[in-house]
């Protein structure tokens, strides 16, 4: 019995801490305080925006083209012969002054032609004077056998009446007659004499007109002998040297002209509308449009011509001139032809260089300022519609009616009064209502105000 408690009292000495410390773990589980709670907070995204500016805004329109000159000169020999002289700077794209000498072929044989006809024509005047000299004396002698011919009638009427009376015989009546015949024909040769003089002369005078225009036409063909510069010029493809012989029809170089270079540009058609306004000429542009209309159209357009390299760029001052008679191929733009006079007039070796054919160069139409206008950044429009940042820092979404874009900005015709916070950046998750926290991107809203107004803007 004392060995049974003895193992007894053994377990329980096991049992009880371990049911003790069952029981403070227990205690402690179901006494310890819950976790502290926060209250809930709402999630707040940071979006750039910009007050919707009101601008003077000033249409622009932008377009890419090739520089051409307006006047290219193709020289080409009118006479065959050998080129006895050129211009010292005869050679690809040098630049000659207008009147400068170029070429000159050998002149012998056309002044030769010169003095033959010369002398042609000097003697014709001698016939002629020969003639007229004769004609006055041919005048003279019919005066003087006109007389004669009246004094020989006289004498031939007094012997018929001698005869009558026997004072005569008839055989002297018959001599005398024969004498008033024989002065008769030679007063009449003498009138055939002056009636084909006028016939003469005017054969004369033909001949003189022919070789006159002959001679006028050797003179033209000398002075084709020297090629001058019709005007100051940049040459291309030179190939004649001194010495060779040249025939006639033979091309011997291009000159460009650079008093004025023109830029085919091209743009889109409806930029092109935009940039003109709501005028109802504006749906006739094309090719085909009326010059007055075009003019009316273009009158108070400006334009620049920009040559943009990668550390540099060259700007030119132009006028738009015309349009082309046909649109481009493929893209189906409106090409519009505008000229830069005096290009070559600010050029400065290895700075500036003056506006050369085959230059790509960036077009740039400008209309008069439109005031009043809303302009956002394209990258705010979305769908149609823009988020702002109303009260309480709300987002919200409001739609709007969109005018001609450019290229960095559109225009707002309708759906903003201006000044309204309105969202540049894309807010990720955008829920109408979600709280944003606003940063005025002051950066993005001065270029976009220098954009509006063609300030600064880059091709």
């Amino acid at each position: 019995m004392k060995q049974i408690i003895y193992r007894l009292g053994k377990v329980l000495l096991v049992l009880l801490p371990v049911a003790a410390a069952s029981g403070i773990t227990m205690y402690l589980v179901t006494h310890k305080p819950g976790p502290s709670q926060k209250p809930p907070t709402e999630a707040v995204q940071t979006l750039r925006v910009i007050p919707a500016p009101v601008v003077d805004l000033v249409p622009r329109a932008e377009g890419y083209g090739v520089a051409e000159p307006v006047r290219v000169w193709e020289a080409v020999s009118e006479l065959r012969g050998r080129v006895t002289a050129t211009h010292p700077n005869l050679q690809t794209g040098q630049l000659i002054k207008k009147d400068h000498l170029l070429l000159r072929i050998d002149p012998t044989e056309y002044r030769l032609a010169v003095a033959r006809l010369e002398a042609a024509i000097a003697e014709t005047r001698a016939k002629i004077a020969e003639l007229d000299q004769n004609e006055a004396n041919t005048r003279q002698m019919v005066a003087i056998e006109t007389q004669s011919l009246a004094l020989s009638q006289k004498m031939l009427e007094r012997k018929q009446q001698a005869v009558s009376r026997n004072a005569v015989s008839r055989d002297e009546v018959d001599r005398e007659e024969k004498n008033f015949l024989a002065q008769k024909q030679a007063l009449q040769h003498l009138k055939n004499t002056l009636a084909l003089i006028p016939s003469q002369r005017k054969a004369l005078r033909a001949a003189l007109d022919l070789n006159q225009a002959a001679l006028e036409q050797a003179q033209i063909d000398l002075e084709k002998t020297q090629i001058h510069a019709p005007f100051d010029c940049r040459l291309a493809d030179v190939n004649i040297e001194p010495g060779q012989f040249v025939g006639s029809g033979q091309a011997l170089f291009k000159a460009h002209g650079i008093d004025a270079t023109q830029i085919n540009a091209r743009f889109r058609m409806e930029t092109l509308r935009h940039l003109l306004g709501n005028h109802t000429e504006t749906q006739l542009l094309g090719p085909g449009m009326d010059t007055d209309i075009f003019r009316q159209l273009f009158a108070g357009i400006t334009a620049k011509v920009t040559l943009q390299n990668t550390d540099w760029s060259v700007t030119w001052e132009a006028r738009v001139d015309r349009l082309k008679e046909s649109v481009a191929s493929g893209t189906r733009e409106i090409q519009v032809m505008v000229l830069v006079d005096r290009s070559y007039a600010d050029a400065i070796p290895g700075k500036r260089p003056p506006l050369m054919p085959g230059m790509f160069c960036h077009v740039a139409l400008t209309a008069p300022p439109r005031p009043g206008q809303v302009v956002l950044p394209r990258t705010a429009v979305h769908d149609s519609a823009v988020y702002l940042v109303g009260p309480d820092n709300r987002l919200e979404k409001k739609p709007v009616t969109l005018g001609s874009a450019q290229s960095e900005f559109v225009i707002i015709a309708s759906g903003l009064s201006g000044k309204e916070q309105v969202v540049v950046s894309d807010p990720a998750f955008a829920i109408v209502g979600m709280k944003v926290q606003p940063v005025t991107d002051d950066a993005l809203l001065e270029r976009l105000k220098r954009l509006a107004r063609a300030q600064g803007t880059t091709p």
